[in-house]
């Protein structure tokens, strides 16, 4: 009996799509794709050659909206409007984007986000480390072609960077001042003349409109390895701020514990808005060195607690009590990661604490239960 392909080919196809393992973390242009079509689908304003929607729409993409017909674009970024549209402006134009902030200021999320709506890619990235290497941000050799053919395009393996600037897209390098300072000047010649220099080949590759670069950096690395004063001429840099009031913050805080908790099948976050609060409450007054009635001065630990920490410590939270407690998020699930945020110096840090436990938490009324908690975990 003859069985055609095609159903055989539509049942294996089927059977490969059920066995795919679902991403934990999906890129943001898969994340996020119903939006990012809708929203191009109803973008009739003016596009930068090869964006995939408007600066408009790119901006309403990240900062949420409602469309006019009807749908629910969801905040990604909660901040100051201006500073979105400066950023999305700039990769409009021919300089480069430098996103630069304190820890957890949502600076590779910015990132990954602007570049899943420009170019509909978000993949393109270059990880700033101490030991990245020249040919991470140029291109690098497949050395068993190089060997038996001597250096040719075939031999070439391509940086994300030269991909960007072949295919005019967004190239993104996160945590820039990591990357030693003279792989960090391959990047002038790129930034400013647009072109990638192929020495050994006598080959170039030119930029094509499109093309453009988002780079992240934050304030603590300052003096590891500093921007070179002509390096920092080619970017536009923009300030991200932590966020400017305490609802903010953790409004931000339960947005992303949602949807981390949806892919991890946590309880729903509503539940724990008090929780929540309580440690943005204690992470802001001890980043901000004053209580929030502004009463009472206080110690600074020496780690960042920033907004990302936060949303670190209520997802863990929130593993805890689905997973060993009633599903509620309680004081109790919150307390150590509290600690581990806060006392990153055992000696000086763990003072520090003790005193914001006694002074201020022990006479907050309605933190009888967090006190004991975190009380707890501290003894």
């Amino acid at each position: 009996m003859t069985v055609s392909a095609e159903p055989m080919n539509a049942q294996a196809s089927e059977k490969q799509t059920a066995e795919r393992p679902e991403a934990l973390r999906p890129h943001a242009e898969d994340a996020f794709a119903d939006e990012l079509a809708t929203l191009a689908a109803q973008d009739d304003r003016p596009r930068p050659a090869r964006w995939k929607m408007s600066p408009w729409a790119v901006a309403t993409y990240l900062l949420g909206g409602i469309l006019p017909d009807g749908t629910v674009i969801t905040p990604k970024y909660v901040g100051p409007r201006r500073i979105v549209e400066v950023a999305v402006t700039t990769l409009a134009t021919d300089r480069a984007l430098l996103l630069l902030g304190v820890p957890g200021t949502a600076k590779t999320w910015v990132s990954e986000h602007l570049a899943a709506a420009v170019s509909g890619d978000s993949t393109l990235l270059v990880q700033g480390t101490a030991g990245t290497p020249e040919e991470a941000i140029r291109y690098g050799w497949n050395y068993a072609q190089l060997l038996a053919n001597g250096p040719s395009r075939d031999a070439l393996v391509p940086s994300p960077v030269m991909r960007a600037m072949a295919e005019g897209m967004t190239a993104r390098v996160e945590e820039l001042t990591r990357i030693p300072a003279d792989v960090q000047d391959s990047l002038i010649t790129i930034l400013s003349e647009k072109t990638l220099p192929i020495p050994e080949l006598g080959q170039e590759v030119q930029a094509v409109r499109g093309f453009n670069l988002i780079a992240t950096a934050n304030d603590r690395d300052r003096g590891v390895n500093d921007l070179s004063s002509a390096l920092r001429r080619r970017f536009n840099t923009v300030v991200l701020p932590l966020p400017e009031s305490a609802d903010a913050e953790v409004d931000i805080v339960a947005r992303r514990v949602d949807q981390i908790g949806r892919s991890l099948d946590l309880p729903a976050v509503p539940e724990g808005v008090d929780e929540i609060r309580r440690v943005v409450t204690v992470f802001r007054e001890l980043r901000d060195g004053i209580t929030a009635d502004g009463r009472t001065k206080l110690k600074s630990p020496s780690g960042t607690l920033s907004t990302a920490e936060a949303i670190s410590v209520v997802t863990n939270g929130l593993a805890l009590a689905a997973h060993f407690g009633d599903g509620l998020l309680r004081p109790s699930d919150v307390a150590a990661g509290i600690l581990g945020a806060v006392v990153r110096d055992p000696a000086a840090d763990r003072v520090i604490w003790q005193e914001y436990l006694e002074a201020v938490v022990r006479e907050r009324d309605g933190w009888k239960d967090f006190y004991r908690a975190c009380r707890e975990v501290s003894a």
